[in-house]
């Protein structure tokens, strides 16, 4: 005999049954079944609704009542065919009038007691395994229903009864020994105690009822059918790369089942245990899919890790103090107050030193628990010997769960590893000596970072998934997003790097997506998105919370370098071509390195000078290696160069910058190249991280450009600037040729001091054949003295700028 039970969700509404009777249909080929059915979705739910109201004298409870009437009269009529609808239609109905009369007497005396609440409750199951039982008989009239109360039996304890296993067996032995149909369908989570007075199994009692049946008839096996595709190795709500565990042992179960998993009730397991029968647990709407099988050993391949799971709703509550060291009996002390209370302790943990001890309970049990134990450890307290319970709320447990993995060392230091560089608090830490569970207690807000986390290092092939959040998607932003799109599959499959773009912002819109954003469509998709608002873009960015977060800055605004701070402090890695931040003031920009450092949050700027050139990656691995830089040549800027290789007798000096910004050389604003502010910035950038300290008004910044030039206050204004004094600019080319030379705008640093300016470079120098938008820089070091150490290539362009950028990406995914 098979024992098969389905859910609230397998037997929801009408539809759902159908797929139910065909499952029972399928499977009453191989031998005989008990069925047993929990109440349809929600049921239960608004029946303990309608008590309460009921009792609180609402007497919107009668609302409530008509709603799960018309719930099971409308499932009925849809299952049974109208020739046969009459009789049951009237038992259905004198049920609910039952029901009714109950919540009638709970409204008059304003009250409602444990038992009342058993008997209200038990009204789900057996409407929903009445009309199940019936629509079956339609198909199978080898069937029959049976009140699951008259043959399994508990005490009084109301809301979570226990079950007197030896009379029950006995009972259910007997049932079934002398009926001798075929399918037997029964309600779940109710019972009777010996005086005849109903009683509930508590949460998730029908799987217990169907473990009770299997484990009393030795049955072959107990099948639960639910919603998903079996236990996963994460709750996949929450982790959407999840993966079906095909094989389990019962202990394994039993840990993931504790932690959360909700497909599969705890104390359901005990029954079968005992007898070593398996649980298959199966989707009722797929039942073509493996599903899992729980069996009493776990697989001999198995991986270490079998799943990850969790408890929200955590409490932690700590008493500690001096007056608890080498003093007998405070532990016992502690859990006696909490078992008076009937507060269950789910998290232990206590310090080898005795100073403390620290528990996890339901955030619902903590006043009370907080108000019994001050109240127990009352003179103590006063004596200044124990402190006052401190309690923490809104926490959460999560557990790693395997048989083998006391097989394998070094997996709490993996677990704690991966949470720390996600910078995910641990407030607690318990392991069993059997090593089959490993628990953290941390923030409830961390719970989906640290999942996908765990997931990701013990289940992923070790594929790391980065989440970006991009402002700023002009022309290099674009060709950004555009290498992303084309890479990916590459990086995943090469890298293991799994890049996926959460958020995308302009100065007009801004748009969000959790799964990841179609880069296919993008634009427009952020044409439709919301209006972009900065600090609205910072507040979700840390309100998804997600592993791996990296803000990509692809603008030239201020006031966006100045909201990284905010980011690092979420560890959330900082990743910017905006050279505003780090040749701001010396204090702020060693205080962003250092917040990098506290948070474990990666601050990368490589663009910031030679747009794709690895050269700050280079003087940081010389300063790393113990070399030292003393002096700097550079012709830095990719938009100057290209400006002065291309102004001749032929195109005039206005002309060519035009030209500079149509092809992306320059930054929005031209002025910010031409007047050396950007050079200034990227010379500055280079001495900081070669390891001197310097701030950029102490960068003599001798500009070609006249005063008129420079006083302009918009672009339209500054190009007409360029034509009035095209004179000085022609001066500045015949003076070059006179001296058979070439302009370059030069960045030099050496005996601490620095400048920038335009230089008349002759034939024999590095920089004269250096072509158009090309950048060069030239690191004199205690190891390069007489030949400097040269990096050439091109420095700007929205296609090299935005390769540095994803270049930068790319060293964060292989941290």
């Amino acid at each position: 005999m098979k024992v098969l039970k389905f859910g609230g969700t397998s037997v929801a509404n009408a539809q759902n049954i159908k797929l139910v009777l065909e499952i029972i249909n399928q499977n009453s080929k191989e031998g005989r079944l008990a069925v047993v059915v929990s109440a349809l979705s929600k049921v239960t739910d608004l029946l303990q609704l309608a008590a309460a109201k009921a009792a609180a004298n609402d007497e919107s409870f009668r609302e409530i009542v008509a709603e799960i009437e018309k719930k099971h009269l409308d499932t009925l009529k849809e299952l049974i065919p109208v020739s046969e609808q009459s009789s049951l239609l009237s038992h259905i109905k004198r049920i609910i009038n039952h029901l009714e009369t109950l919540l009638d007497g709970c409204f008059l005396l304003g009250e409602l007691s444990p038992r009342t609440a058993d008997t209200i409750l038990s009204f789900g199951e057996l409407l929903s395994s009445y009309i199940i039982a019936q629509a079956y008989h339609q198909i199978n009239k080898n069937s029959v229903y049976k009140d699951s109360r008259e043959i399994i039996k508990t005490n009084s304890n109301f809301g979570k009864a226990v079950v007197n296993f030896e009379i029950s067996n006995q009972l259910i032995q007997e049932y079934f020994a002398e009926n001798e149909s075929q399918i037997n369908i029964l309600p779940g989570f109710i019972a009777l105690t010996l005086d005849g007075i109903t009683t509930t199994l508590g949460r998730g009692g029908s799987d217990y009822t169907a473990a009770i049946l299997a484990g009393a008839l030795d049955a072959e096996q107990l099948e639960i059918w639910t919603d998903v595709n079996g236990m996963f190795t994460a709750n996949p709500k929450i982790v959407k790369q999840a993966q079906p565990i095909a094989t389990i042992s019962y202990q394994e179960a039993m840990e993931l089942s504790h932690f959360g998993a909700k497909v599969l009730y705890p104390p359901t397991i005990q029954p079968v245990l005992r007898k070593n029968i398996p649980i298959l647990i199966k989707n009722t709407f797929d039942p073509q899919a493996e599903g899992t099988l729980i069996t009493n050993q776990a697989p001999a391949n198995g991986t270490a890790v079998r799943g990850i799971s969790h408890i929200d709703n955590i409490s932690l509550l700590t008493l500690e103090g001096s007056g608890m060291i080498g003093v007998s009996g405070s532990s016992k002390r502690l859990f006696e107050v909490l078992s008076h209370e009937k507060i269950n302790v789910i998290f232990i943990t206590q310090a080898s030193s005795e100073h403390s001890i620290c528990i996890g309970i339901l955030n619902s049990d903590a006043d009370n628990a907080e108000i019994a134990i001050n109240k127990a450890f009352e003179i103590e307290i006063l004596q200044n010997k124990i402190d006052p319970c401190i309690v923490e709320k809104n926490l959460c447990i999560i557990a790693l769960v395997g048989e083998n993995m006391k097989n394998h060392q070094g997996l709490s230091g993996r677990m704690f590893s991966t949470l720390g560089k996600n910078n995910v608090n641990i407030r607690a830490i318990a392991q069993g000596a059997s090593e089959r569970n490993i628990s953290a207690v941390i923030n409830e807000r961390d719970v989906k970072k640290a999942l996908n986390t765990l997931h990701e290092n013990f289940f992923e092939e070790n594929t790391k998934q980065l989440n970006l959040f991009v402002m700023g998607v002009g022309n290099v932003g674009e060709k950004f997003i555009e290498q992303i799109h084309n890479q990916r599959k590459f990086l995943k499959d090469n890298l293991k790097i799994n890049v996926r773009v959460i958020a995308l912002s302009n100065s007009r819109k801004m748009l969000f997506d959790e799964d990841g954003i179609s880069l296919k469509e993008w634009q427009a998709a952020l044409d439709n998105g919301e209006t972009a608002q900065k600090e609205a873009f910072i507040a979700r960015a840390k309100e998804l919370n997600l592993r791996n977060s990296i803000f990509v800055d692809i603008t030239a605004d201020a006031s966006v370098s100045e909201t990284y701070e905010q980011f690092l402090k979420e560890s959330i890695a900082v990743i910017t071509c905006n050279k505003i931040a780090c040749s701001s003031a010396y204090d702020n920009y060693k205080k962003l390195k250092s917040l990098s450092r506290q948070y474990n949050a990666p601050f990368l700027f490589e663009t910031n000078v030679g747009a794709g050139l690895p050269i700050i990656d280079t003087v940081k691995n010389l300063i790393a290696s113990g070399d030292k830089v003393h002096k700097i040549q550079a012709v830095l800027s990719g938009s100057l160069n290209f400006i002065f290789n291309n102004f001749d007798k032929n195109n005039s000096f206005h002309d060519v910058v035009k030209e500079a910004g149509v092809q992306g050389f320059t930054e929005p604003d031209p002025k910010i190249d031409l007047s050396g502010i950007d050079v200034a910035r990227k010379i500055l950038i280079l001495i900081r991280e070669s390891g001197y300290e310097m701030d950029i008004d102490a960068i003599a910044n001798e500009s070609f450009l006249p005063a008129e030039c420079l006083a302009t206050t918009n672009n339209e204004a500054f190009f007409t600037s360029l034509i009035k004094h095209a004179p000085h600019f022609e001066k500045i080319y015949e003076e070059a040729l006179s001296k058979d030379s070439r302009l370059k705008y030069v960045a030099q640093f050496e005996n601490g001091k620095a400048s920038v300016g335009l230089q008349f470079i002759p034939k024999d120098h590095p920089f004269y054949n250096l072509e158009g938008k090309d950048n060069i820089v030239l690191f004199y070091t205690d190891r390069y003295v007489d030949q400097p150490l040269l990096i050439k290539g091109a420095g700007a362009g929205a296609a090299v700028t935005a390769s540095g950028i994803f270049a930068d990406v790319i060293r964060i995914g292989n941290i």
